[in-house]
């Protein structure tokens, strides 16, 4: 019989182990929106920041910059006019050392002929395209001088023809010429619509070795070549006028000469036509000293061009953006394996968050779903826990911890739903002790639900909660809101998780107050509107302890002004400032109700102002109540220790 032994794994990284922390990556998002950030802005920012765990868009847009630097200081884009001039110059040059010591007329007007010569590099090589070399040494450097053309000029259109044509045999442009036609024809075949993967796989099996990428359809062949001749064309807008009318000369008279006029002619043509939106025009700048051939500088600029659309989608600055929208052979070809991997580790976590059903609805219209509030609001509670003052009592997390209150020392069996604490020694003592049916194993217990115990706890009295949280425009002007937003969620996330039969209840208030519920919290905005109606949010509050009369009554208020709306017998919003004695009378009448219903407001002031010191001071007096002024970045955790501790009290 085999047997297996399972323990904690030590050989290195967890295998099994998730690449990322989905809920980081949560509360890292979460962060935003408690900060006024949309859903959908706020998943665009994790995906451009990125987690921990995984880069984000930011770090592979860096890449692609650095690597649009080295291209531009790779060299200079005018590097074959200097080879062709250099090599004319040492072809006539060679040609006027053989001609110097023959007497004869005819060596005097073949010198005469080179005299003439234009300046212009294209016209020179134009002109000398006819000429009879009396150097056998002069015939061989123009005739590399016309190959290095040849090659270059080619190369610019086919990315790796240069080395096909190195061997200078006439079969080899043959063959260039056959490929050639044989594309025009296959073009035209699918303009008509008789073109098949047949005919394609039957060009690459003649050509193919002409293709270093390897197109699978004629879709990527087209895409290839037309990228690489929109470069060969802003390759000329790149140089200066007059280079541009030398290279230009010089790479028509090449295609003329090798006889491909034509052919290219209706190639580039159908290019064009078939990817228009291509960048056809515009220079590139580069800054290196180095030269490079036409092939060469082509490579280079066809390079900068696919950097800056995989920068235009990475920057995902456009409607509509997503991480679909990069293309993944595009960064491959730029940043290399590790940067698709990072892109796929991406996609895969905002999928996740879709997955595990933290995210619903549209990229457009996204919504935080309840599971990820309640993530949320634990994470707010821990996060305003670990802010604990050092003076008071710690709290530290308890993953799973039951609502029962003290033991009373009896047990009772278990059953579905209990959170008391299990009873260890009598669940096994039940299993002991109860007759082994047939077929459990000898010498072993075999626990079944039954067996167990929970032990039996006193009763604790359940609290009626209202957190008041001032929403005014002044709350978001002092930066307080993700604070307050913070602070709400702390409270209602501990009390329906270590309070369960509490009854908790959020009121925000502005120049109205009305219930926030939980589902709402995290994407609550702030309200720019005038007034500070306590007067208002404490009536709700009444309502609220009214409907529990059992409940022990825990009211408290957070606010950085003093009330300066109240509601009229009509149920419209008064605002003045400064607040009117009717308002003052209004609120403090409140606050007197809240006090005959044995209710006693704790109120923290988040701003130090007199009249407001004199308000809460005066409502203290009449209530009963506690005033605490706490730094506004521990506001979390002074309202949640201050509830612990009047929980505590009230048993």
């Amino acid at each position: 019989m085999s047997r297996f032994r399972y323990g904690e794994y030590h050989d290195g990284p967890d295998p099994l182990a998730p690449p990322y922390d989905v809920r980081a990556a949560l509360d890292e998002l979460g962060r935003s929106v408690m900060n006024g950030t949309r859903p959908a802005q706020a998943l665009r920012d994790l995906v451009r920041h990125g987690t921990r765990d995984v880069p984000g868009l930011d770090h592979l847009l860096r890449r692609v910059r650095e690597q649009r630097a080295a291209l531009r200081a790779a060299g200079r884009l005018d590097g074959t006019l200097e080879q062709v001039r250099s090599l004319l110059d040492r072809a006539v040059g060679q040609e006027r050392a053989e001609l110097f010591p023959d007497p004869s007329d005819d060596a005097r007007l073949r010198e005469s002929e080179l005299d003439a010569l234009p300046s212009d590099t294209a016209a020179a090589v134009r002109r000398l395209a006819g000429y009879e070399w009396r150097s056998a040494a002069a015939r061989a450097t123009f005739d590399e001088l016309r190959g290095l053309l040849r090659g270059e000029v080619l190369d610019s259109h086919f990315r790796g023809m240069k080395r096909a044509l190195e061997s200078g045999r006439p079969e080899d442009l043959r063959r260039v010429r056959a490929m050639v036609r044989a594309l025009n024809a296959m073009l035209e075949a699918d303009d008509r619509g008789e073109h098949t993967q047949d005919d394609f796989d039957r060009f690459m099996a003649e050509f193919g070795d002409m293709f270093p990428d390897r197109p699978r359809d004629l879709t990527e062949l087209v895409d290839s070549l037309a990228r690489r001749a929109a470069a060969a064309r802003r390759l000329l807008d790149s140089l200066t006028p007059r280079q541009r009318a030398e290279l230009n000369d010089l790479m028509a008279h090449t295609v003329e000469e090798a006889g491909l006029e034509d052919e290219m002619d209706c190639l580039s043509a159908a290019l064009q036509a078939r990817r228009p939106e291509l960048a056809w025009t515009g220079g590139e700048p580069t800054r290196g000293t180095d030269p490079l051939g036409i092939g060469d500088a082509t490579t280079v600029l066809e390079e900068l061009a696919d950097l800056a659309e995989l920068e235009t989608s990475l920057g995902q600055d456009y409607a509509g953006a997503g991480l679909d929208d990069i293309d993944e052979d595009a960064v491959r070809r730029a940043l290399g394996r590790s940067a698709v991997d990072d892109l796929a580790r991406l996609r895969e976590l905002e999928r996740e968050l879709h997955d595990q059903g933290y995210l619903r609805g549209s990229r457009s219209r996204l919504q935080l779903t309840p599971k990820a509030l309640r993530r949320l609001g634990e994470t707010a509670l821990r996060e305003v826990l670990s802010a604990a003052p050092t003076s008071r009592s710690g709290h530290h997390d308890s993953t799973g911890a039951g609502a029962a209150g003290e033991p009373t020392g009896a047990t009772r069996p278990w059953r579905y739903g209990d959170e008391q604490p299990l009873d260890v020694v009598h669940t096994l003592r039940n299993a002991a002790t109860r007759p082994h049916a047939p077929g459990d194993p000898p010498g072993r217990l075999r626990l079944r639900p039954d067996d167990f115990e929970v032990v039996e706890t006193e009763r604790r009295n359940a609290a009626a909660v209202c957190l008041l949280v001032d929403l005014s425009y002044s709350m978001a002007l002092r930066d307080l809101w993700s604070t307050a937003k913070q602070t709400a969620m702390a409270l209602h996330s501990l009390v329906t998780t270590r309070f369960p039969q509490d009854a908790v209840q959020v009121v925000g208030f502005s120049d109205y107050a009305r219930e926030l519920p939980a589902s709402g919290l995290a994407e609550l905005e702030w309200e720019p509107v005038q007034g500070t109606n306590l007067q208002h949010a404490l009536m709700l509050a009444g309502r609220h302890l009214d409907r529990h009369p059992e409940f022990d009554p825990i009211v408290l208020v957070v606010t950085d002004g003093e009330p300066t709306a109240h509601l009229e017998r009509d149920g419209s919003s008064s605002f003045s400032w400064p607040p009117s004695a009717r308002t003052t009378d209004l609120t403090l009448a409140e606050v007197d109700r809240m006090t005959r219903r044995g209710a006693a407001l704790n109120v923290f002031l988040l701003a130090d102002d007199p009249r407001l010191r004199a308000f809460v001071d005066e409502v203290a007096r009449r209530n009963g109540g506690q005033v605490a002024r706490p730094d506004p970045a521990r506001l979390g955790s002074y309202v949640v220790h201050d509830f612990l501790e009047r929980r505590r009290r009230a048993g």
